[in-house]
């Protein structure tokens, strides 16, 4: 036994076979990095897709559908868009659409009369002119509140959470990665530093098993196997178990779980600043699918304003029946755009922003684990088998050239 130590390492194999805990280790970290690389990248198809041969990262070859399952298992369960509205207090969002309209609707209509009418509009007595204005003054906050209200009590029926969401991310599929990189960016790094450590530990184990068995087949399929195992053990071990596991003196639960607080916080953050924001969720009212409802609530608001006897008698006076309708769309054009313009206003678009996020991030404290995983799990469930694949194969691949240098 004493003779034994020395002769194996003096042997002309004791480097290789020393060299196989540390091939695993860089075998388990190459494989899991890699997997996480094909999981993100590249975001656009490389290859050629006629022949089936080349990549396009998981994430970004489905952000559609990525970006559905994120809305049905998540935001959905976070919220509705009707207290979503709610959360952002629409009292305010008329206040202040009402202060800009305020500031530049009299001098849109003075420009659109003085640019198509100049004569008649210079030669209207200036009394009247001010009583057109009062009175679009008194009545623009009446009828905001009347738009801003009406809007929130339909608002389920005028935006399609999950159509502007997917359609948003599916044209985006760089947010798409971004998000899911981001969200889980701890759990991330831990699947590509555990593949190191998982490597070694099982590299040992082969070592063991060569100088008991020595044959040299034995090498590729022991890669293979370090490849599989590493990758399949550090997907599970970010998600598993979901409820806390007391081992002896350890407490053990996934990852990303552990992690809930800072997922949340994170998850909430990108979510209102970049996809429920106030501006994505009004340019959907204005110009989503359900626009021409929009347009009628807001034109039925307005009507009250261009009808008053002073403004109606002036404007038809000035351009006619049909030229009353094309000041109509006109102001309704400005309307929509001045108040999706005011509401982009920095300050008041990251006030709003920071109410959407503490709301999903207190909603997200308290779902359940198994809802909860759902925020990250999508991104790799489907397809995972892939990446454990890809695993072995690049185990196996490594162990075939250990074994032709042995």
């Amino acid at each position: 036994m004493q003779d034994w130590l020395p002769a194996f390492l003096s042997g002309p194999q004791a480097g290789l076979l020393l060299s196989l805990p540390l091939v695993a280790a860089l075998v388990g970290w190459f494989t899991n990095w890699i997997a996480i690389e094909m999981t993100f990248r590249p975001l656009r198809y490389m290859g050629w897709r006629f022949l089936h041969l080349g990549w396009q990262g998981i994430v970004p070859a489905k952000a559609g559908k990525m970006a559905g399952l994120v809305v049905d298992h998540a935001l959905t369960r976070l919220t509705s868009l009707s207290e979503l509205f709610r959360e952002l207090q629409p009292e305010l969002l008329a206040a202040h659409i009402s202060d800009h309209l305020n500031r530049d609707m009299v001098s849109h209509i003075d420009d659109v009369m003085y640019r198509h009418h100049p004569v008649f509009w210079e030669s209207l007595p200036w009394l009247v002119k001010q009583r057109i204005h009062a009175r679009i003054r008194r009545q623009v906050p009446v009828v905001v509140d009347g738009i801003v209200d009406e809007l929130a009590e339909n608002i389920e029926d005028l935006i399609d959470l999950r159509t502007m969401v997917v359609r948003q991310l599916s044209a985006n599929p760089a947010l798409v990665v971004r998000a899911f990189r981001e969200v889980g960016a701890s759990e991330l790094h831990f699947v590509v530093r555990s593949g190191l450590w998982f490597g070694l530990l099982f590299g040992c184990v082969q070592l063991a098993v060569w100088l008991i068995w020595p044959e040299p087949w034995l090498i590729p399929i022991a890669g293979l196997l370090v490849g599989w195992v590493t990758n399949w053990l550090a997907l599970n071990l970010v998600f598993r178990p979901l409820e806390p596991v007391r081992i002896g003196p350890f407490r053990i639960q996934g990852l990303f779980l552990q992690h809930k607080a800072q997922v949340a916080q994170r998850f909430a953050a990108l979510v209102a600043d970049e996809v429920l924001t106030l501006d994505n969720l009004l340019q959907e009212i204005m110009q989503g699918p359900q626009a021409d409802r929009s347009r009628a609530i807001i034109r039925r608001h307005l009507t009250p304003v261009l009808d008053n006897n002073l403004v109606q008698a002036v404007v038809q006076f000035a351009v006619g029946a049909e030229g009353q309708a094309q000041l109509r769309q006109q102001v309704l054009g400005h309307v929509m755009s001045l108040s999706l313009h005011s509401l982009a206003e920095p300050r008041f678009h990251h006030e709003r922003s920071r109410m959407i996020e503490n709301l999903l991030y207190r909603r997200m404290l308290v779902m359940s684990n198994a809802d909860f995983q759902n925020v990250l799990r999508p991104a790799f469930k489907e397809d995972e088998w892939i990446l454990i694949a890809l695993g072995a194969a690049l185990g196996g691949m490594a162990g075939v050239l250990q074994m032709l240098l042995a």
